[in-house]
């Protein structure tokens, strides 16, 4: 079989276009992932997923956003509306044992809800944190303004969803919570020092160091590399994602066609696996952009691939959790929060 190549890919719309199929199958990316865009109604996911594992010829991983909150690609009436991280975390911060049991039951709703559709994989927990002005593009996504909450919202959200089968990817290594600008339109500067750093907004990498997937994040730490973001930051990831937290795992970048990334989205692209990422992550669609991609990036080789064979190999088997009483469990705390 062909080696995939270093790449995660959207698609433009509801079903693949005959120039999207004949793409895929040339160039095969690792994985795929999944927009509002390409959602309409149920049996519609499914076959779309289908189809994009057909292009590939295997069970290719499948991501998505699912986090609750305003990041929810899959939404009412197909799949019930979640609440934010951070009303799990006003839970947690009146009752701890409850809210890590919301944060556990609901990334095992996602997985309920995700596995039905042939999704296998959950772009969450969320472990940034956040600090008083920064940006709102974290915002309430996150469990807490602190490390030792996230961190353990962080953990059960992860246990959740792989209770359920699915594999969550961290976000966003080694920490966006900082970024006062909107990463997805310009690009953020953290100027704080490599302590403070430490001290806040590592600690929840550091704990979970040992889950099989990261997402990078599009801020500049000028402490670390001023000239560069994280996601192309040899530096970065060499010094802090690898060595400091001891992330081991398979690191993808943050979407490549986010403007805080600079040059085209070819330049972009080799920049982040010359950066040391090994995978990069493209999400619009847009064929002209992903041409450019695939012009840029290797196939899987050395420790880029035996990371992604580990998650190939790592998918859990799903517990034999009831979902009528989970979801019963779950709306019940919301119910009275």
């Amino acid at each position: 079989m062909t080696e995939s190549k270093a790449m995660i890919l959207g698609c433009s719309g509801l079903k693949l276009t005959d120039e999207e199929k004949a793409f895929y199958r040339a160039e095969r990316p690792w994985g795929f992932i999944l927009f509002g865009r390409n959602i309409s109604e149920a049996q519609q996911i499914s076959d779309l997923v289908a189809e994009l594992r057909d292009c590939v010829g295997w069970h290719a991983p499948v991501l998505i956003d699912q986090e609750g909150g305003r990041v929810q690609r899959i939404r009412p009436p197909i799949l019930q509306h979640y609440p934010p991280g951070q009303a799990l975390g006003d839970l947690y911060r009146r009752d701890r044992a409850l809210g890590l049991r919301a944060a556990w039951l609901m990334s095992r709703l996602h997985a309920f809800d995700l596995q039905k559709f042939g999704i296998n994989v959950d772009c969450l927990p969320v472990l940034d944190v956040p600090v008083e002005g920064s940006s709102n593009v974290i915002g309430n996504r996150a469990y807490g303004g602190d490390p030792v909450t996230v961190t353990e919202m962080g953990r059960a959200a992860s246990e959740g969803l792989k209770a359920g089968g699915l594999l969550p990817v961290m976000k966003h290594m080694p920490g966006h919570g900082r970024g006062f600008a909107d990463s997805h339109l310009e690009l953020p500067v953290v100027a704080v020092s490599r302590e403070e750093l430490q001290v806040h907004d590592f600690p929840p990498f550091i704990a979970m160091k040992d889950e099989l997937m990261a997402m990078t994040c599009h801020l500049v730490f000028t402490a670390i590399d001023p000239d560069n973001p994280a996601t192309t930051s040899r530096k970065v990831i060499d010094e802090v994602i690898r060595t400091e937290i001891g992330f081991k795992g398979l690191l993808l970048s943050d979407d490549s066609s986010m403007n805080a990334l600079s040059g085209t989205i070819g330049e972009r692209a080799a920049n982040i696996i010359a950066g040391g990422c090994d995978i990069v992550l493209h999400c619009n669609g847009h064929m002209d952009e992903m041409l450019q991609v695939v012009a840029n990036v290797p196939p899987l080789a050395g420790l880029a691939r035996e990371r992604a064979r580990l998650v190939e190999d790592g998918f859990p088997t799903a517990d034999a959790a009831d979902e009528t009483t989970i979801r019963a469990e779950f709306d019940a705390m919301f119910a009275t929060a």
